[in-house]
């Protein structure tokens, strides 16, 4: 079971990365109106879920623990670069940066993590780590299955997302869990086709979303960096 503990602890919004502070665009989303209510919330998280996150980042982490697992230094390299590359904002960059070197820092101090010959090393050696990329390493580091793994990273994605529309609509907790327990029912699905899904396939096509994204830089009162 120490796989799932650690995966636990990889997707758990303790983990001092600074997740809770971006929002990816929903804050802007609610103060142009496009999200009022639950129901806005659920179809802007959903449409997110669907065709970014799970057909992009995860298909990208399942890929990258394959590279961490080969040893492939050149293809982790790459990979970190393509999604850094993919990042179109600003703040979706330096979230993407900035997530990453926190990790990198957290695992770098973490004895369970160092405990496990050269991956400190192999994880120092990365340049510009990606929170994705950093995410990854822990996760092959601790043998944890790659669809597992993965399905994790989604819904720390999506924990993080309902709560910033907990703060932002606002909602009552209540409705939170409502839509956690909704689309979180998703996951094992988007999960394990982003674990089969071919790099020619990987996508994160959503004009509407980048310009929130951009539109946020400039939003004159805001309570999250992204």
């Amino acid at each position: 079971m120490l796989p799932l503990v650690r995966l636990l602890q990889l997707a758990s919004p303790a983990l001092p990365v600074g997740a809770y502070t971006y929002s990816q665009g929903l804050e802007w989303a609610v103060e142009s109106g496009t999200v009022r209510d639950e129901a806005g919330a659920a179809q802007w998280i959903e449409d997110l879920l669907h065709w970014g996150v799970s057909a992009f980042e995860a298909p990208l982490v399942a890929a990258a623990m394959m590279a961490w697992e080969a040893g492939n230094a050149v293809e982790v390299q790459r990979l970190n670069e393509d999604f850094l590359a993919s990042r179109e904002s600003r703040e979706l960059r330096q979230e993407a940066e900035q997530m990453g070197h926190s990790l990198v820092r957290l695992l770098r101090d973490l004895h369970e993590f160092a405990a496990l010959p050269g991956w400190r090393a192999r994880l120092m050696d990365l340049e510009t780590p990606s929170f994705p990329l950093a995410w990854s390493a822990a996760a092959a580091a601790w043998q944890i299955p790659r669809e597992m793994a993965v399905t994790g990273y989604l819904w720390a994605w999506l924990e993080n997302q309902v709560m910033a529309a907990v703060k932002l609509v606002p909602l009552g907790q209540s409705a939170g869990q409502r839509l956690l327990a909704r689309l979180g029912a998703h996951l094992p699905t988007l999960a394990q086709a982003a674990v089969s899904r071919p790099e020619r396939e990987w996508t994160n096509f959503l004009p509407g979303f980048a310009m929130a994204s951009v539109s946020h830089e400039t939003q004159y009162s805001r309570l999250f960096r992204s």
